[in-house]
């Protein structure tokens, strides 16, 4: 099973070529450098889907957040799961 995770491009890097075009992304507070040379159209502001340090795609916001809810709501159940169950 894969995961992919969205982030919001906070920058590009302007001088690297097409194949290799990298940015910052802000994955709630956790910046990292991704590549974008799988998203062209991605410009600052926009938010991508990215997987293992590459972006797969861009989303619009409104996707975005409906993923950053789903991965709340995983969270969540599992802490009610561990939350009855002994320490080891």
């Amino acid at each position: 099973m894969c995961l992919a995770v969205p982030g919001k491009i906070t920058s590009i890097r302007e001088d690297d070529p097409p194949e290799v075009r990298r940015g910052k992304v802000d994955f709630g507070g956790i910046q990292k450098e991704i590549c974008l040379a799988y998203t062209p159209e991605a410009q600052v502001g926009d938010y991508v889907l990215v997987h293992v340090g590459f972006a797969m795609n861009v989303l619009d916001e409104a996707e975005a957040n409906k993923v950053f809810e789903t991965l709340r709501e995983i969270e969540a159940l599992g802490q009610e799961l561990t939350a009855g169950e002994p320490a080891p």
